[in-house]
């Protein structure tokens, strides 16, 4: 799989594309979220770069995962039905139409200028091509979840 670069404005273009191809009929391929609940969990992890959203992993969390930081960009998909931070759990319904517009303007404002910090709370420091890249490959994941 090639990992894109979210700051590349054609990658990010492809993406907004994506989204725009989803409906609130959207069925997913696995998992437990809705197609709302998914546009609504995308926009927490770029929030964490963008200080939006604070995260807070435990002592063990920080102590281990830095050594799998790699695999949040690299070319190996992520396998379906990961752990997810309980933080970024969307249980509770939501509209689609207000999470899509939040998404894409999130997506939007995801740029190099935009970003507060290099340091992700349980994985450690990541240079901003590393967070970008980590972020397009999660969006990715989702909107493959989707089928689109």
């Amino acid at each position: 799989m090639e990992v894109k670069n979210l700051f590349d404005p054609a990658a990010k273009q492809e993406i907004i594309e994506r989204i725009n191809k989803l409906t609130p009929q959207t069925q997913r391929v696995w998992g437990k979220m809705d197609v709302s609940q998914m546009l609504a969990h995308l926009q927490m992890p770029m929030g964490v770069a963008l200080g939006d959203h604070a995260l807070k992993g435990n002592f063990l969390m920080r102590l281990i995962l830095p050594f799998f930081k790699k695999m949040l960009w690299d070319d190996k998909p992520y396998k379906r039905s990961l752990p997810t931070d309980k933080t970024f759990v969307m249980a509770s319904p939501k509209d689609f139409e207000n999470e899509k517009q939040k998404l894409l303007s999130m997506i939007n404002r995801f740029t190099p200028e935009n970003m507060v910090t290099e340091i992700h709370p349980v994985f450690g420091k990541m240079t901003k091509e590393q967070w970008s890249m980590a972020t397009w490959k999660h969006i990715d994941h989702h909107l493959q979840q989707f089928g689109v």
